[in-house]
């Protein structure tokens, strides 16, 4: 199996996660999330998929998240506007996200990726 790993490199939490993909031989292409920022129908197909609530996909610990004060500002938001924001920023998003034909995993949950990568 081959994944998607969109990930920004001087996280730790991202340095962390490939490491574990590599110590499990998981076949991944990796994507800079602030380069190559997911676009809004990327994200779109990747919440509708993953089954989780949208507000799991905002990176909330993030600086941008905090001075752009998205606490209060989502819950006003609705799905179309809370994706095309995701969309303008890969700093927002949280990370890292393995993407598959079959699942979206969101942020390093060791039990969770061996659970779906085995």
């Amino acid at each position: 199996m081959s994944v998607l790993f969109l990930e920004y490199p001087p996280c730790s939490t991202c340095k962390k996660a490939k490491a574990w993909l590599d110590s499990h031989q998981v076949t991944y292409t990796a994507r800079h999330i602030k380069e190559q920022n997911p676009t809004k129908e990327e994200l779109t197909l990747w919440y509708k998929q993953s089954g989780l609530p949208l507000k799991k996909f905002f990176n909330t610990s993030g600086l941008l998240y905090k001075s752009m004060a998205l606490k209060d500002k989502l819950p006003t938001m609705n799905e179309e506007e809370q994706l095309a924001l995701l969309a303008t920023d890969g700093m927002l998003v949280k990370r890292p996200l393995i993407i598959s034909d079959s699942f979206v995993l969101v942020g390093f949950k060791e039990a969770e990726w061996a659970e779906k990568l085995g």
